[in-house]
């Protein structure tokens, strides 16, 4: 089976400024995939790629097997973007956008699957609302409409969610969960990183422009997480060797100590036995992709 999305050695350079240095990396027909990282990591700059929006300084990418400058009508087709910036014509209706829309890709007698995909992102009732008339969290409903309205098996979502409300958020979310599971490859950049910790099957995770970390979320988080200990301690004193592993300590008497790996909570309760310390409560917890990333961005 041919990648959904393939990228070799792909580069871009704005003049001095190098967006992209020399990414690789291929994501599998039916993937949830992530694309994270900081604020000018490139993110954007590979979507555009892809898209057609750029062109790389070197290398070459590909979408469903599609080169996206030698094949670019059939790259395109097969791609469907959610952009960050809100971007939309003020002249035309709900549904007059995403009917126009359909006709760019040569799609005729498209309403019946305008229609679900109006219902599933609650525009119904927006159909014949002009769009300059829309909140701006409904302007990105049309957004993400507009993404889906040819029926492309690769679906890009960058920063879908940013500034909506907590309904869209769910609304969309099981929407593009029920796409992902009828066959379409999602690739989703998002700095909500407990979405894509639910979302994500794999992670790349890039930085100035290239790959520092690739793989799933299950290993990216057991590989580089530890774990940490949170416990309220009734009474005695904390012994000044544990000091060192103390992370955060509040007024209620709780402590969080960071640690290297699960083993190192039997030696932080012997510590604790040896020097007459009761503990109270405790909690054993897995550190989150959020604190990963922190750590992988630190490293790399």
């Amino acid at each position: 089976m041919i990648p959904a999305i393939q990228v070799e050695q792909v580069s871009k350079n704005y003049g001095q400024l190098q967006a992209l240095a020399g990414i690789s990396l291929e994501i599998q027909q039916g993937e949830f995939f992530g694309l994270l990282g900081p604020n000018g990591a490139g993110k954007t700059t590979l979507i555009h790629i892809l898209a057609g929006l750029a062109l790389a300084t070197h290398g070459s990418a590909r979408v469903m097997g599609f080169d996206v400058r030698g094949a670019y009508r059939e790259a395109r087709r097969a791609l469907g973007v959610v952009p960050q910036e809100l971007v939309f014509d003020p002249f035309f209706t709900v549904r007059e956008t995403l009917t126009i829309q359909s006709g760019y890709f040569g799609m005729r007698d498209n309403r019946g699957w305008i229609d679900e995909v109006m219902h599933h992102l609650d525009l119904t009732e927006k159909a014949d609302t002009n769009m300059r008339a829309l909140s701006g969290g409904m302007k990105r409903r049309v957004l993400v409409a507009q993404a889906l309205v040819h029926k492309p098996p690769v679906i890009v979502l960058d920063e879908p969610t940013a500034g909506v409300d907590v309904e869209l958020r769910q609304a969309l979310w099981k929407f593009v969960r029920r796409l992902n599971r009828d066959g379409h490859t999602i690739v989703l950049t998002t700095h909500y990183l407990e979405e894509a910790e639910a979302l994500c099957g794999r992670i790349a995770m890039l930085k100035q422009g290239q790959v520092v970390a690739l793989d799933t979320t299950q290993n990216l988080l057991r590989l580089h997480s530890g774990c940490y200990v949170e416990l309220r301690i009734a009474s005695g004193r904390l012994p000044d060797a544990l000091e060192p592993l103390v992370v955060e300590r509040r007024e209620d008497g709780a402590y969080r100590f960071a640690l290297k790996d699960y083993i190192e909570v039997e030696n932080l309760m012997a510590q604790l036995r040896a020097a007459q310390v009761r503990v109270q409560e405790m909690e054993v917890m897995q550190p989150d992709l959020e604190e990963v990333f922190v750590q992988i961005m630190h490293k790399a």
